[in-house]
């Protein structure tokens, strides 16, 4: 597990809190943000995100502690829950050389709600955001 200063992969604070909001729906503390990249989309490669409650042999873990007050807020939004207060953040050893320095946010606009990519790696990107080149 890597400390959030040093982590090869950023989890902001909003990404953390829609993951904890999200595990509290579920009302399952052992899910985990998995993200991901793969050959294809019109740039490409692909960003993927997916909920799993297993980690891997090869992947990187990253935790992001919810705040105290952050917490308190996403869970009463989301209804019952107890929970840890922390977020784990999984990323495997091949789509990890593409999302070194890469951050992880999560925005909602009027275009919707969506986790999104800060990629220090991507050379070009598309107009959809979730394809890039390197």
């Amino acid at each position: 597990m890597h400390d959030m200063t040093h982590a090869p992969v950023q989890l902001t604070a909003a990404a953390a809190n829609k993951v904890f909001s999200l595990m509290c729906e579920e009302e399952n503390f052992a899910l985990k943000l998995r993200v991901y990249v793969t050959g294809g989309g019109c740039s490409g490669f692909q960003y993927g995100f997916a909920f799993e409650e297993q980690i891997g042999e090869e992947d990187t873990v990253v935790t992001r502690a919810v705040e105290k007050g952050e917490a308190e807020e996403v869970e009463e939004e989301a209804g019952e829950g107890g929970g840890s207060g922390e977020v784990s953040l999984l990323v495997d050893a091949i789509s990890l050389q593409y999302l070194l320095g890469a951050e992880i946010d999560y925005r909602e606009d009027i275009e919707g709600e969506q986790f999104i990519i800060r990629n220090p790696n991507a050379k070009t990107t598309c107009g959809c955001g979730s394809s890039f080149s390197t």
